[in-house]
């Protein structure tokens, strides 16, 4: 008998190769014994930043998504590129994405962003001690940089003025430490 948790695949095979991500899809063996299909995203890891300056303002960046086709209000993120820790690409991002760098960071949580098709597991950190230190922006990129005071946030998510997952999870783990 099969473990009910899992579902071992029969069969894969790749349906689309992307520059970001990949398309597979698996035929798997389903705890009962049939056959079933799953479509599966592959996509690298990614880490997200909370920038906490110290007058308790996150640093946002607002920038246009096109699957949402709205401007979002969101925390920094990014790809972890090969053979680079999250910790750097952390720092990395930051610095293309706001034009500081942090003294210090703290791991918040890693966790799946959509584990119901995609593999992609996002590393979220918080950053203090923020300090000047730019690299250049990624050449796909619009971004403005926002400084929001951490009270306002919890109003924000709920006015729907932060809507997405990545940064209401951290920003509200980062509440949660400062409460």
């Amino acid at each position: 008998m099969t473990d009910p948790q899992n579902e071992p695949t029969v069969e894969s095979r790749l349906a689309f190769q992307g520059k970001i991500l990949n398309v597979r899809v698996d035929t798997v063996r389903l705890p009962r014994g049939t056959l079933g299909t799953r479509e599966v995203v592959e996509h690298s890891d990614c880490v997200c930043v909370v920038p906490l300056d110290e007058g308790n303002n996150v640093v946002l960046v607002r920038q246009y998504r096109k699957p949402a086709e709205e401007s979002l209000l969101e925390v920094h993120a990014g790809g972890v590129e090969e053979g680079e820790s999250s910790l750097d690409a952390v720092l990395r991002e930051l610095q293309e994405e706001t034009g500081y760098t942090a003294d210090s960071l703290q791991h918040l949580s890693s966790f799946w962003t959509t584990p119901g098709f995609c593999t992609e597991l996002m590393h979220s950190y918080l950053a203090t001690g923020l300090r000047p230190s730019s690299l250049e922006q990624d050449e796909d990129e619009d971004l403005q940089v926002d400084k929001v005071p951490l009270p306002e946030i919890p109003d924000m998510i709920r006015q729907g003025e932060i809507r997405d997952a990545k940064s209401i999870a951290s920003l509200l783990m980062v509440l949660h430490l400062y409460r």
